[in-house]
């Protein structure tokens, strides 16, 4: 199996803006090499938002990766491309070496909702 190269965006630590209010500053940039990616899902987003639409993927990535990942956003390349990127869900930890004889035993969950 051969993985994808994903940008992982990692929140920036808070700054002051013009007025000295704490905001986030801007995003540190990470190449990951070798996630694999798995098939989408969506979901209607009910009443709420009629048009609006939730899509999600599951990202494997490898073992040599360690990176917290809590709070992040993942930039996937085309097919997957979406503006913004997408949201990672939770605090995504390894599953045990033991129970993962592949490269890849990390996955996360990711996503981004649309109109």
């Amino acid at each position: 199996m051969v993985g994808t190269t994903v940008t992982v965006l990692r929140p920036g630590g808070p700054v002051a803006d013009r007025l000295g209010n704490e905001v986030p500053g801007e995003p540190s940039e990470e190449l990951v090499h070798g996630v694999l990616v798995g098939s989408p899902t969506s979901d209607d987003m009910e009443a709420a938002r009629p048009y609006g639409a939730t899509l999600a993927f599951t990202l494997h990535f490898p073992k040599s990766y360690d990176a917290p990942l809590a709070g992040c956003t993942v930039v996937l390349p085309e097919p997957w491309a979406s503006d913004g990127g997408y949201r990672v869900v939770g605090d995504p930890r390894p599953l045990m070496d033991a129970n993962t004889p592949t490269r890849w035993n990390r996955p996360v969950m990711v996503e981004a909702a649309h109109g």
